[in-house]
């Protein structure tokens, strides 16, 4: 027995449990700490256990992945650092070290690090998805990649613009609200203005009743203005976000229609000549 705790002792005082059961302690913490981050960071992003099934979902999971990462491999550095002290080697060289190759790279990489960190709060803060029809410094389109360092846009023409990241100073973005078409008509003075707008009212009723992706009901605002050419009537109506062009076009195109059918003339620039004589 006796010999038992003299061998225990000679561990204690010459193995030094420090030295052992330090290093352990600093991995299992690191493992934990590393786990809550990255559950951390998955519900910030609303990631799932589920499998991606668009190319959004597949986007957000591989950005959150390269983030875990990163936070992984700097913890890791930090477990080294720690454990080297543990032992008693020196590490103030080596994070001095670190630190004058951080520098460097920082300003080498000082574009790119600022096109990640304005991707990542773009990413965090869902300012824009893909699918969603934005615009960014004059150029408008749909987002059909959203990046870290860029993002991709599609003009409705085909064009495909790649934006740093650093450089979305104001983003425009269509799809985070209904939208609203807006069409005004205008009618010559000479027609019967009380027949224009119940033939209008009893139009916005039906329209109401048969497009798709409307919000609400077709609205005759009336009077909007008195042109150069005749009286303007407003009709407006809120749609699914950028549904509102192709219900702009039906309505104006079952205007001009209910307007030929009841022989009411849309008003268009008319020039009248004078001829008579010079007083």
């Amino acid at each position: 027995m006796e010999k038992t705790l003299e061998i225990l002792n000679f561990i204690s005082e010459k193995v030094m449990v420090k030295e052992i059961i330090g290093p352990i302690l600093v991995v299992c913490i690191s493992i934990l700490v590393n786990g809550l981050i990255k559950n951390f960071v998955q519900r910030v992003f609303h990631i799932s256990n589920k499998k991606a099934k668009t190319k959004e979902e597949k986007r957000t999971i591989t950005v959150v992945s390269l983030i875990t990462n990163v936070i992984k491999y700097i913890i890791i550095l930090i477990d080294v650092i720690i454990v080297l002290g543990i032992y008693g080697i020196p590490t103030t060289s080596i994070i001095a070290s670190l630190g004058a190759v951080g520098v460097v790279l920082g300003l080498a990489m000082q574009d790119t690090l600022k096109d990640f960190v304005s991707g990542f709060f773009m990413i965090t803060e869902n300012q824009y998805r893909i699918g969603d029809w934005i615009e960014i410094n004059g150029f408008s389109g749909e987002v059909i990649s959203v990046g870290l360092k860029t993002t991709k846009i599609r003009a409705y023409t085909g064009e495909v613009k790649i934006v740093s990241n650093r450089t979305i100073t104001e983003v425009i973005n269509y799809n985070l609200a209904n939208s609203l078409a807006l069409v005004d008509v205008s009618v010559s003075y000479e027609e019967d203005h009380q027949k224009v707008e119940k033939l209008l009212t009893e139009l916005c009723q039906k329209l109401t009743n048969e497009l798709p992706k409307i919000r609400g009901t077709v609205d005759l605002l009336g009077i909007q203005d008195f042109s150069e050419n005749g009286l303007v009537y407003r009709i407006t109506v809120e749609t699914v976000p950028t549904e509102h062009y192709g219900i702009q076009r039906e309505i104006r195109k079952q205007i001009k229609e209910t307007f030929d059918n009841n022989k009411i003339q849309i008003s268009y620039p008319q020039v009248v000549l004078h001829n008579g004589k010079r007083i």
